[in-house]
């Protein structure tokens, strides 16, 4: 999708039109810029930039939170049309994905109508635009897509194709080369793509494995397929924020901890996810993070990701805090989760759903917040993160407690 959350709200507000829109912090608060229109692009902004930098570079831009759960729907609906063309599909991100049509389109030649067909759909249909790549690899098919972005089409048929394309282009422009490995390629004298043709042998025994890819992407030689996602397949669930300012009120971070874990509870319920372990994530003040992880017998309740994640934090040093995040992992689905004593016992899951529910009224006491029929919409982007922050700025003043 063409700068997918920007051309979303355009979309929804057509008053944004040719304007520089960042999407993702706010200039007056701490964070990255998640995505922005083309007009900001053109002032050198791009998608994880610090937002102050943004700002000094487009002071007059309009600066917006995202939308997280209005892009799900919408991505939703872009795989419905997706799915229809594919035999499998393999989303890279919201707003991303590889297509596999080998079998339904037979050959190049409808393999781009479908590709058109595509384009077309999801102007009429979502009313916003894509650049799609036809391509023989996946390396090629991504590589195609952004060459004529935005509302672009592009084809690569062969890997000599592929060569041609690239041959000159700088090594940055493979995909796997970011910035640190193309500072230790030019290091080496190395900054085109011809450059690793010509030494690939010293690539693959300098670099190893990454190496060898490295190469065999320059030569356009890229073997894998593509896979089918399932939610099972994730690593991990997990959700964080970043403070506005330092936290060192370690009390409140676990009452943060609470609103955190039962956001994950509700991402992986919905994929009917369970974990193996519980983790933590902090980063201090001066940048420095830490993870703890604890594993369990099972991370499928709040209740347990939010009691698990209090013990790590009272092992951990006590400094000021700008990130704070919870999350389960060794992740599986139901139908291949075994069933623990626990789950014949009714006792352990009443005690802990009691343990979250004492905690939201301690908060709605606290906070004169009022969770009732609007805790779901705290599960969510925005919404937590606005929650989060009224509460750092009314929690009781006092002295931590370690």
């Amino acid at each position: 999708m063409d700068a997918f959350y920007a051309s979303v709200e355009i979309r929804d507000d057509p008053s944004l039109a040719g304007k520089p829109l960042i999407i993702g912090s706010l200039p007056t608060e701490r964070g990255v810029v998640a995505t922005c229109s083309y007009e900001a692009r053109k002032y050198g902004i791009h998608s994880a930039m610090n937002i102050k930098d943004a700002y000094r570079l487009c002071p007059h831009g309009i600066y917006m939170h995202p939308n997280f759960e209005k892009y799900r729907k919408v991505s939703e609906q872009l795989r419905g049309i997706w799915n229809d063309y594919a035999v499998r599909m393999e989303p890279v991100a919201l707003d991303e994905a590889y297509l596999d049509v080998t079998y339904s389109a037979g050959n190049f030649e409808r393999a781009g109508e479908m590709a058109r067909e595509i384009k077309s759909r999801t102007r009429s249909e979502l009313g916003l635009t894509c650049s799609v790549g036809v391509a023989y690899s996946k390396t090629a098919a991504k590589t195609a897509s952004e060459e004529k972005k935005p509302d672009g089409y592009f084809e690569i048929i062969t890997r000599q194709d592929f060569v041609d394309l690239m041959i000159d282009r700088d090594v940055k422009a493979l995909y796997t080369v970011g910035a640190k490995t193309a500072e230790k390629l030019n290091r080496i004298g190395i900054f085109t793509v011809r450059d690793i043709q010509e030494r690939s042998e010293e690539i693959a025994e300098r670099f190893g494995r990454h190496g060898q890819l490295i190469t065999e992407l320059a030569f356009g030689i890229d073997d894998r397929r593509v896979v089918a996602y399932k939610p099972e397949d994730a690593k991990s669930i997990s959700r964080e924020v970043t403070f506005q300012e330092d936290v060192d009120n370690f009390d409140l971070l676990k009452d943060v901890l609470v609103l955190l874990a039962l956001s994950v509870e509700d991402r992986a319920g919905r994929h009917g996810l369970h974990g193996k372990g519980v983790n933590l994530k902090l980063t201090y003040f001066d940048m420095q993070s830490i993870t703890r992880s604890r594993a369990v017998t099972s991370a499928d309740s709040a209740g347990t990701i939010y009691t698990e994640t209090v013990r790590m934090l009272d092992q951990v040093e006590k400094r000021p805090v700008r990130l704070v995040g919870a999350g389960i992992y060794k992740l599986s689905g139901d139908e291949g989760r075994q069933m623990t004593l626990d789950d014949y016992m009714e006792e352990p899951a009443a005690k802990q759903q009691h343990i979250i529910e004492v905690r939201l009224r301690e908060l709605q006491d606290r906070y004169g917040l009022d969770f009732a029929g609007h805790l779901e919409d705290i599960y969510h982007g925005t919404v937590l993160h606005k929650t989060i922050e009224y509460m750092r700025k009314h929690y009781p003043t006092r002295k931590n407690t370690d």
